[in-house]
């Protein structure tokens, strides 16, 4: 579904944020991308979905190759991000909308969806994420992780064959976590590929078909969850997980 080949990117002419990533996703695999801060985590996933460039390298999307930066081909963007969805931190929802109307606006204006259509898909998401009685309210009147919730409503109006989440808890109090969090377990059980960068280990561990860790741009280990938790190899990896889990 997805694939990297030596895969380089560079913020400016210095920070080399992705370093010769190789790395290949099944079409419905669950991937969780983790590692410490600065990583380089949020950039490749963000390159998935064309929001970041990359200046060496391949990467392939659904079928559709990505061009490197400089020779952008604007049809191939276009046509990948009709197969992707993603979910951010920060929610990114329009507050001078309704949530019904933050769900249907690129529907109706981008796929040209008769505004009857995209209501009741619309609603129909709404109701897979549990929060169909908020359709008519705006976000700003909803919790943190309603907010959060809605935005996955709003990636999937889309229909993703591909769904990106970008740390989707980091915003939220610690006890909207779980609410988000029981949704994207829903949805993983639903045969949608995702590939979620994420600090919840214990999602990790329960959801997840590979966990692949990532430290200074580069993916130093990737294993199926009950072996990466248990033994990891990198003594990297080993360190990033005591100190996240508490452990001596």
């Amino acid at each position: 579904m997805v694939r990297f080949e030596q895969l380089n990117k560079w913020f400016g002419r210095d920070f080399h944020v992705l370093r010769d990533i190789d790395l290949d996703i099944a079409r419905g695999e669950r991937l969780v991308v983790c590692g410490p801060s600065g990583s380089g985590k949020s950039t490749l996933i963000r390159c998935i979905n064309a929001l970041e460039p990359f200046q060496e390298g391949r990467l392939t999307v659904n079928g559709v190759a990505l061009a490197v930066e400089g020779r952008e081909d604007l049809r191939a963007v276009q046509q990948v991000r009709r197969s992707v969805g993603m979910v951010f931190q920060q929610f990114n929802l329009f507050p001078h909308l309704t949530v019904l109307d933050n769900l249907t606006l690129a529907p109706r204006n981008v796929g040209k969806v008769p505004r009857a259509e995209a209501e009741a898909q619309a609603l129909a998401q709404l109701e897979r994420v549990h929060i169909a009685d908020q359709a008519h309210k705006f976000p700003l009147q909803l919790s943190g992780g309603q907010q959060q919730r809605v935005a996955i409503a709003r990636a999937l109006c889309l229909a993703p064959q591909i769904l990106l989440f970008d740390e989707p808890t980091s915003a939220l109090d610690p006890e909207m976590v779980h609410e988000v969090l029981d949704v994207m377990v829903e949805l993983a059980g639903q045969g949608i590929t995702m590939v979620c960068v994420t600090h919840e280990m214990e999602f990790a561990r329960s959801v997840a078909d590979r966990v692949v860790f990532m430290d200074q741009g580069q993916i130093i280990e990737q294993a199926a969850p009950e072996a990466f938790f248990s033994n990891p190899r990198s003594e990297r990896a080993r360190q990033f997980l005591d100190k996240l889990l508490g452990r001596k």
